[in-house]
């Protein structure tokens, strides 16, 4: 179960001076090297999902298969939601399984900022989803010419940093110190003097946007004063571009097959070197000791009902008022099949983790919902809430309460 919570790796890395790589990635061939990546340096990884990227491809298809493979990797893995828009994305990105999310209200005055990313803690913590703040702003877009959308750059200062962190209560904060956005045209002057009075003001780890196309000796300074995650993009989807490119150029060139050739080495041989450069590489084992494990909460209810209900407007029903909770994934009502059986009708509700079992409990939908689509129905129920194994099929029951 290498889905792992990302304050503790974050805060393994921050301790032991080194940074994980944030990659982005907005397809499954990017996915594969990451991970591929990751397993071959036994390197803890964050896969970084970022909203502006989303019109290039299905959000909802590919966090299912990116919650998957994460599940399943060899190594400690973090899912994480990158320059959100919106708080209703933001709770959208957690109902689709990402486990660390950022506002990106930078643009904003502080005020504004701090408003807006407070409210987005309060919600994501409730879901026990970490937060990334973002305080000054960074230039430039990802994945283009950093120099084709610039704007003013704003510097973080460690005075607004610290009122901001105090205030908004984020987990991790990223910095603007000199970097942008998307290709450099000519190698970045960092103001490291700015990022160590940060550090020494704030003692959390930092993050570092616009990390394509430093140098190393850069990347280990930026390390020593506090940053521990590292975001790239935009050299790897140059990587992948330019491959695609020579591969159409050849005479031998013969469909999606052939033209996606060796994009995935490419890849590969780019990220095992950021993983050296930051010295993540060789940490997996020591990470995934430190870190807890992400675990979802589902919960079951089983009852008989009094008289006969239609379904799929009970469902709906149900539904409708579960799913005004930020912290609810999915939600089934189901009906037994065989007979005899003991009960009729099944609840079943995925949350997206244990953490957040006593902001749902209270919360005023789930109330809601047990009084009226539960409570008045029957006068005999079951209610089990358990956390699912990765690693085997049974499933370990962690609290039965009978209603």
């Amino acid at each position: 179960m290498p889905l792992v919570d990302m304050r503790d790796m974050l805060d393994h890395a921050y301790q032991n001076n080194y940074a994980i790589g944030g990659f982005g990635l907005v397809s499954l061939d990017f996915l594969h090297a990451i991970l591929s990546a990751a397993e071959y340096c036994r390197s803890p990884v964050i896969l970084n999902l970022s909203e502006p990227l989303f019109k290039h491809f299905g959000t909802q298809l590919i966090l299912s298969s990116i919650e998957h493979a994460a599940h399943h990797a060899k190594v400690p893995v973090a899912i994480h939601f990158d320059h959100g828009q919106s708080y209703e994305s933001i709770v959208q990105a957690i109902k689709l399984g990402c486990n660390s999310v950022m506002l990106d209200a930078s643009k904003d005055t502080f005020p504004a900022n701090a408003t807006q990313t407070t409210r987005v803690t309060e919600m994501a913590h409730g879901c026990g989803v970490a937060v990334e703040g973002a305080l000054g702003f960074v230039g430039g877009s990802e994945g283009e010419n950093a120099i084709s959308h610039l704007g003013e750059i704003i510097f973080t200062s460690a005075e607004e940093a610290e009122a901001y962190v105090t205030r908004t209560h984020v987990d991790f904060l990223a910095v603007s110190i000199g970097t942008s956005h998307g290709r450099q045209p000519s190698r970045a002057k960092l103001d490291f003097k700015r990022l160590k009075r940060i550090d020494e003001t704030l003692k959390i780890p930092l993050v570092l946007h616009g990390g394509s196309g430093l140098v190393e000796e850069q990347y280990h300074k930026l390390i020593l004063s506090g940053i521990a995650k590292i975001n790239c993009y935009t050299e790897l989807s140059d990587l992948a571009a330019h491959q695609i490119q020579a591969n159409l150029n050849t005479q031998s060139y013969n469909g999606y097959i052939e033209a996606m050739t060796g994009v995935h080495d490419r890849l590969l041989e780019r990220i095992k070197q950021y993983m050296q450069f930051w010295g993540s590489a060789g940490r997996a084992a020591e990470v995934l000791i430190q870190c807890r494990h992400w675990n979802s909460v589902e919960q079951i209810i089983l009852f008989n009902p009094n008289q006969p209900q239609n379904i799929d407007l009970l469902s709906a029903q149900g539904s409708a008022l579960l799913n005004k909770i930020p912290s609810v994934r999915n939600v089934f009502l189901g009906k037994a099949i065989t007979e005899p059986t003991r009960y009729q009708l099944c609840w079943h509700i995925q949350l997206s983790h244990e953490d957040a079992l006593p902001h749902y409990l209270a919360h005023p939908s789930y109330t809601a919902f047990i009084n009226q689509c539960c409570y008045t129905l029957s006068s005999e129920r079951i209610n089990i809430t358990f956390t699912p194994s990765h690693f085997a099929k049974n499933h370990e029951l962690q609290h039965i309460d009978r209603l």
